[in-house]
Order: C-alpha cells, then sequence, then structure tokens
C-alpha cells in the first residue's frame, strides 16, 4: 500500500479556541491515537490532499518535529457548508502488528448479464480486511466478467492476497438483477454458434 507523508507539528493546546486559531491560519488539527498515549498536532490543509480526495486507500508518514509515526486514517471531520476539514484523527500502526483497515472495491470487466439488460448492483464499495501494515493493498479487484443474469458474486471469488476479509463467507459483493430492458441471455459461444449455422443456411439456400 501506498503512503502519503504529512509533516506537521505537535501541538500542546486542545481547546476550542486553539483549534479555531489553527483552522484561521490553513492549519488543520489532528490526533494520533494507538501509541502509549494520544500525540496531538497539526497540518497544512493541503497536506491532506492525496491522502483524503482519492478512491484508493493509502497509509499516513506523519513526521512530527523529529518524530516518524506510520499511521492510518481513522475518522475525518468536514465543515458541513464549505466541506473544508475541520479534523482528523490518525490511529498508529506498527510494521509487525496486523492492523484492520476499509480498502475500496474496484469493479472491473465487463459482465454478460449487463450486456444483456441486466443491472449490475454493487452490494459493497468497501470492504474491511487484515493485514500486516506491509500487506494492505491500495484496493481490491472483483471481477464481474462471467456474471450473468441472476448471478452473484461472493467475496471468496474476489481478488485473494495476504490479507484476511472480515466478512463471512457468503457475503455477496455484487450481483446483476433482471430489469425491464431485460433479454434473452445468450452466450457469446451460442450467439457465434448461430452466426455460422445461419451461414450455412445461406449457402445451401442461395435463392432463400
Amino acid at each position: 500500500m501506498k503512503s502519503i507523508t504529512i509533516t506537521g507539528s505537535k501541538r500542546e493546546s486542545v481547546g476550542k479556541k486553539a483549534a479555531k486559531a489553527l483552522r484561521n491560519a490553513g492549519q488543520v488539527p489532528c490526533v494520533l491515537y494507538g501509541g502509549d498515549e494520544p500525540v496531538h498536532f497539526n497540518a497544512g490543509e493541503l497536506a491532506f490532499k492525496g491522502l483524503v480526495y482519492t478512491p484508493d486507500a493509502h497509509t499516513a508518514t506523519l513526521e512530527l518535529d523529529g518524530t516518524t509515526y506510520m499511521a492510518i486514517l481513522q475518522d475525518i471531520q468536514f465543515h458541513p457548508v464549505t466541506d473544508r476539514i475541520l479534523h482528523v484523527d490518525f490511529y498508529q500502526i506498527f510494521e509487525g502488528k496486523e492492523v484492520t483497515m476499509t480498502i475500496p472495491v474496484h469493479y472491473e470487466g465487463n459482465s454478460r448479464g449487463v450486456r444483456n439488460g441486466g443491472v449490475l448492483r454493487k452490494t459493497f464499495r468497501t470492504l474491511r480486511v487484515k493485514a500486516l501494515p506491509k500487506n494492505l493493498p491500495d484496493f481490491v479487484v472483483a471481477d464481474i466478467t462471467k456474471l450473468k443474469i441472476g448471478d452473484k458474486l461472493y467475496i471468496t471469488e474476489i481478488e485473494q492476497g495476504d490479507w484476511k476479509y472480515l466478512h463471512p463467507d457468503n457475503t455477496v459483493v455484487c450481483q446483476v438483477r433482471t430489469s425491464r430492458n431485460m433479454v434473452e441471455d445468450i452466450d457469446d459461444e451460442d450467439e457465434e454458434e448461430t452466426e455460422s449455422t445461419e451461414a450455412t443456411e445461406q449457402a445451401a439456400n442461395p435463392e432463400a
């Protein structure tokens, strides 16, 4: 998994007035949990661009006054009107200790069922996984190519790696549902065979 470096400064003042002053100065108040004690710090708004505004998951390398911490994003608060980042919580991670994280699902492939008028219903857009930090994926792939109308894709059928999915094996990640625009679900091989048969019949009966 890729890591985004965020450079900040530790802070001792943690009240509302101090947080407001930081935001007015273009800084974001943050807290790092998971260690011996919480670490309060602040960093510039632009430092979070590569971590927050991305479709993939990333770890964070926090460089605070000469000390480096590995962490993952735990919670983030946005202003309800301006969408500016108000506060960020991080959770410290350690190289030899497994961590739980929410990972995005990338759907790939051209489903037969969708081509025949079905509708792809994505039950999950993210999944919870557990792994060592070095084995965490940026995203996991769900290949929907073989799904016909009525088919379901279970979590055991998507990308597997050096991580564990924290969902039951019967979890349905997505499925192709019927719709009003549905047509008969014909296999690609059946289509080729039909075209071949029609061509043979036309050759045998040129006047038809």
